[in-house]
């Protein structure tokens, strides 16, 4: 099957993106009708992924449907300067088993969304130690103190009189280089990325090449809708989440964060996506539209049907009343005279503390064996078990023992 033309392929390449750097430029690269060299860097930094990582991975699984080359580069050698974007301080940087580690979890969870057939992997060590330090030095020769400084953490620190490494300068260079010994067509990155981008821009023109088109992806909302999705804002859904877990915060997103999440994250075409929106606009209940996107995403991470499961249980959850069929078991030690129904929520983690188990409590969200808990003093006493729910989604069959 032939690619298809320059025309055709714009607009899904253009979705959900926020900056195309030049979009003249890629419109000409397309036009020769031959498939792009698309590179995107993943500094292995932690061992997980959260979707709105996966952002980034979608956009290289639209080039490579459209027939385009894409490469998944691990930046070993990246990682250990540590990438100063977006620091108000010097990064720590990872150990090479510490890499080498989390880079082998990229390699098994993006091929949840990548064809493994036609993704290839590589490794920016294999040019950057070799470069040594010689061309090091050529290397830092293409750019200047002065256009470093240009960059927004960079100036910032400068001005306010925080220390930057030399080694920090190295960074966007090295991240360059990689685009001129790959001899990228296009490089993608989040906005916080577009400088490191446009370095690679500067160095190829240096190094006599055609120089890349920069695509800049946005950072996804979280589930607060406010803030970027992070694990450290707890507003973020890991793609190792179990599945019920993962479709029910989906389904907990707001009705307008939702179009967000099918633009950056669903394959649905334009086409479908917009026909979903006419849907809504004519009356149809926008939870059933969001039914689809959860069952997606779910299936994606969890295998065929997984998602279609989620979704009923969630349904028999929540709009039936169903208690779900994987409830958490714990065993509880208390005193003879048994524990406040509180600290019993802390002890399974249904309530990050006592004082968050109380206001559930207060708002009349707790139960036990379906039960609506009124009194924070009720005490569970040993030799029974019984099914506490703190929420809509927390549950946990408690076995309550005697301490010895």
């Amino acid at each position: 099957m032939s690619m298809p033309s320059a025309q055709e392929q714009i607009p899904e390449l253009k979705r959900g993106t926020q900056e195309v750097l030049l979009e003249a430029d890629l419109r000409a690269k397309l036009a020769r009708g031959k498939p792009l060299h698309v590179k995107a860097g993943f500094d292995p930094t932690a061992p997980d992924l959260h979707l709105g990582h996966t952002v980034l991975i979608n956009k290289m699984r639209q080039f490579q449907a459209l027939g385009h080359d894409v490469t998944f580069l691990i930046g070993d050698f990246t990682g250990l300067i540590g990438d100063p974007t977006g620091k108000n301080a010097t990064r720590p940087r990872l150990t090479r088993e510490e890499i080498e580690a989390n880079a082998r979890t990229y390699e098994q969870q993006i091929y949840k969304i990548l064809d493994p057939a036609r993704t290839k992997i590589d490794f920016n060590s294999r040019w950057l130690i070799p470069l040594g330090s010689v061309g090091l030095v050529e290397l830092a020769s293409q750019y200047t103190v002065a256009r470093m400084l240009e960059r927004d953490d960079f100036a910032k620190r400068y001005k306010g009189g925080q220390p930057i490494a030399i080694h920090e300068f190295l960074y966007p260079l090295a991240q360059g280089y990689d685009s001129v010994a790959m001899k990228a067509d296009v490089e993608l990155g989040g906005t916080d990325q577009k400088f490191n981008l446009l370095v690679g821009r500067t160095l190829q023109e240096g190094y006599g090449q055609e120089p890349q088109v920069a695509i800049t992806m946005p950072l996804l909302e979280g589930l607060d809708g406010v803030n970027k999705m992070s694990k450290s804002l707890g507003n973020y859904i890991a793609i190792t989440e179990p599945a019920n877990e993962m479709f029910g915060k989906l389904m907990s997103i707001s009705d307008t964060l939702m179009w967000r999440y099918f633009e950056l994250l669903s394959f649905r075409s334009l086409g479908e996506v917009e026909a979903l929106k006419r849907g809504v606009a004519e009356g149809r209940n926008p939870r059933d539209v969001k039914f689809e996107l959860g069952v997606e995403i779910v299936d994606r991470f969890h295998g065929a049907g997984a998602g279609g499961r989620a979704r009923d249980e969630f349904i028999a959850r929540f709009q039936q009343g169903a208690r779900p069929t994987d409830i958490p078991k714990h065993t509880v030690a208390v005193p003879p005279e048994g524990e406040r129904i509180g600290a019993v929520l802390r002890e399974t983690q249904l309530a990050a503390s006592i004082s968050a188990a109380n206001r559930l409590i207060e708002q009349g969200a707790v139960r036990v064996d379906d039960q609506k808990v009124a009194d924070r003093e009720l005490r569970l006493l040993p030799g029974r078990t019984v099914v506490l729910q703190a929420g809509k989604r927390g549950f946990a069959e408690v076995t309550l023992v005697e301490k010895p």
